[in-house]
């Protein structure tokens, strides 16, 4: 049975993602066709024609449509991958759909490009910061299993933070990684933090 797609509410925007692009059909004038993700119902990408569900799939997810498909994938902090792609092997991303949290970060960037700049900016040295915090915990965590410490030793974390302060870290670094994700924005050595704050 078919569902119809729901109008996105205010409070669903740090969870719910949309992105919809109009697609040509042999012998018809197109539709409008919008994949939509739900992290607060099940985290499954759906896609809709005009509004009408016709497709769902567990990521990563491969939609068929006209001409191509759509390729979903999404992480911890957001959609990773959005790709139309083509029979002819071309692709393109998406684009979000008004009111969304991607679209609002993608309008900050047009009108504003230096508060934007700036934004981006602060999410990278706060990974970093995070990133340089964690390696040596990550090390005495890792260390602190039996077999880990039975053929290397054990190593004691000279860092020691305050518990507000690691608390706050944690939160900034989700903020942050997040902003990567709305943005696009990848990297192995600064994106790496990720890892430590999903954990």
């Amino acid at each position: 049975m078919s569902r119809r797609l729901r109008p996105l509410r205010r409070h669903q925007i740090l969870t719910r993602s949309l992105y919809a692009a109009p697609l040509p059909e042999p012998g018809g004038p197109g539709a409008l066709w919008t994949v939509e993700v739900d992290q607060a119902r099940d985290g499954d990408a759906r896609l809709y024609r005009d509004g009408e569900q016709v497709a769902r799939a567990e990521m990563p997810a491969s939609l068929p449509v006209p001409g191509g498909r759509i390729e979903v994938d999404a992480g911890l902090y957001g959609i990773t991958r959005m790709h139309l792609v083509t029979e002819d092997g071309g692709e393109r991303r998406l684009p979000p759909v008004p009111g969304t949290l991607e679209y609002r970060r993608a309008r900050l960037a047009r009108r504003s490009p230096a508060v934007s700049r700036t934004i981006a900016a602060v999410a990278v040295v706060v990974l970093l910061v995070n990133l340089v915090l964690a390696a040596p915990v990550a090390l005495e965590m890792l260390t602190g299993i039996d077999a880990v410490a039975a053929r290397f030793g054990t190593f004691t974390s000279p860092v020691t933070l305050p518990g507000w302060l690691d608390t706050g870290l944690l939160v900034a670094g989700v903020v942050a990684a997040a902003e990567r994700a709305l943005t696009w924005r990848r990297h192995r050595v600064v994106d790496a933090e990720t890892i430590w704050t999903a954990l």
